[in-house]
């Protein structure tokens, strides 16, 4: 429930701030993620289907509810003839008539079928929230890969201009050594088939830089292109070198721990969870059909006519009270219907264990995957270093006519390719820790940064 309050307080607020978001990406205003997260919120339509669904369960469960209450009904009737073979006024023929009735019908005895009805009627509603609690994620996760996916576009667009301009550069370098026959016509050529490859690759980054935004501009339901704010890096250095001295047993227990919360929270775990719990309501309000029903109903009402020149009152208050008594005899027709419940339900017992089973598996590739990337990121960022030196190095040599063009397009190509594998390694490193966010249901970022550093903090 708590995790429920904070899911309605998350897009009640995402309904409300939507507008301001849109103003500022109007404006021009770097957007930050959480925006971008707010909108996309409020722009799902899915998210909203789901609180619908909601809403339509809490009308069921008041249904049951209203099942209980008397019945009330007021008629009225007139009569009269227009014509008749003896002549006369149509007054002369008019009758009219009302009532007022009030009825109610109470199971005495129902063998508490009324009791699991209300119970399944409620873990209906309850799965309803679940399934909205899980696209909730499911759309910040959409939001978080779309705000990643534009900025490490917007990043290997930069890194692909750079490349072009080097490149550039260097093919007017080399067009007047060609011109003062300094480098061969094959060194030439090199140096133009360089320049159009990077130009060529430089219209990729930009196509899918345009792609992403389009995706971007989509999930957050923006009409104009947003700028949007950069990740700063440095507040995830200390979780990025903390996940890449995890042994196995650190790993170990984050899974383990992971694995509590997510026992509680994950909404696709409590939604099998509820799925079973009414597989097993249903096989007991199957079988309470063996047992007899009794039921008492009181009915009392106030019934008035009028007929036209007579003298008209009305009747008094009638009051009636019945006994129903029902006892099954059909037994071999409830047993059959038993024994299909049982059947869904040892089905919905099968499905839960594989959703435990898959997201268990989920949750330990998750935090595996996020090791990796830090690992990944680590290591990157000293390729991209020691490649940059590489490339350095070759270019004075180069310049000292020590080293080839090729040589020199070369370690100019592995500190671009180094480069691109840092970007890349650093927004997927950002994208696992959205996973596991979402896998553990936490509320705020900062609850999945204190999560993972426990182990860090608790050695200390």
């Amino acid at each position: 429930m708590k995790k429920m309050a904070g899911f309605c307080m998350a897009f009640s607020m995402a309904l409300y701030m939507h507008t301001f978001v849109f103003s500022d990406a109007l404006k021009g205003a770097a957007l930050s993620l959480e925006d971008i997260r707010l909108s996309a919120l409020a722009n799902s339509r899915s998210l909203a289907r789901y609180n619908l669904a909601i809403e339509s369960g809490l009308l069921d469960e008041k249904a049951q509810n209203f099942t209980y209450l008397p019945s009330l009904s007021l008629t009225g009737s007139a009569l009269t003839q227009l014509w008749n073979a003896g002549g006369g006024s149509p007054l002369d023929s008019l009758v009219a008539g009302g009532s007022l009735e009030i009825s109610e019908t109470l199971p005495v005895y129902e063998g508490g079928k009324a009791k699991i009805l209300k119970a399944i009627n409620a873990l209906s509603t309850e799965s309803a929230r679940k399934d909205a609690l899980a696209e909730y994620y499911a759309v910040l996760n959409a939001a978080d890969s779309a705000y990643y996916a534009v900025l490490k576009a917007q990043a290997n667009l930069e890194s692909a201009e750079s490349a072009l301009a080097a490149t550039e550069l260097t093919l007017a370098a080399s067009h007047i050594r060609y011109e003062n026959e300094m480098i061969r016509y094959g060194d030439y050529l090199q140096a133009l088939s360089e320049k159009e490859s990077a130009a060529a690759a430089k219209k990729q980054a930009e196509r899918n830089l345009a792609v992403n935004m389009a995706n971007l501009k989509n999930i957050a339901g923006m009409p104009e292109t947003p700028v949007l704010a950069p990740v700063d890096f440095s507040k995830r250095e200390s979780l990025i070198l903390y996940c890449t001295n995890l042994d196995e047993d650190d790993i170990n227990a984050l899974c383990l721990n992971l694995w509590r919360i997510m026992m509680t929270n994950n909404p696709e775990l409590a939604k099998a969870g509820i799925s079973l719990q009414k597989a097993e309501k249903n096989v007991d309000l199957a079988a309470k059909d063996y047992l007899p029903s009794v039921s008492a109903s009181v009915s009392t009402g106030l019934d008035y006519n009028y007929q036209y020149g007579k003298s008209n009152a009305p009747s008094p208050f009638t009051g009636s009270l019945s006994i129903k008594v029902s006892v099954p005899l059909d037994f071999w027709v409830i047993k059959n219907k038993v024994d299909k419940q049982k059947l869904s339900q040892e089905h919905a017992r099968l499905e839960y264990l594989d959703s435990v089973s898959s997201t268990h598996i989920e949750m330990q590739s998750a935090i595996l995957d996020l090791i990796l990337q830090a690992g990944t990121v680590i290591s990157s960022r000293r390729a991209y270093e020691y490649a940059q030196k590489h490339f350095e190095y070759i270019e004075e040599l180069y310049q000292l006519e020590q080293k080839s063009l090729s040589d020199y397009y070369d370690a100019s190509n592995q500190a671009h390719n180094s480069l691109n594998k840092c970007i890349d390694a650093q927004y997927d490193f950002l994208l696992a820790l959205s996973k596991i966010r979402s896998l553990g249901a936490f509320e705020r970022e900062e609850d999945v940064f204190a999560f993972l550093l426990a182990g860090r903090n608790n050695g200390e």
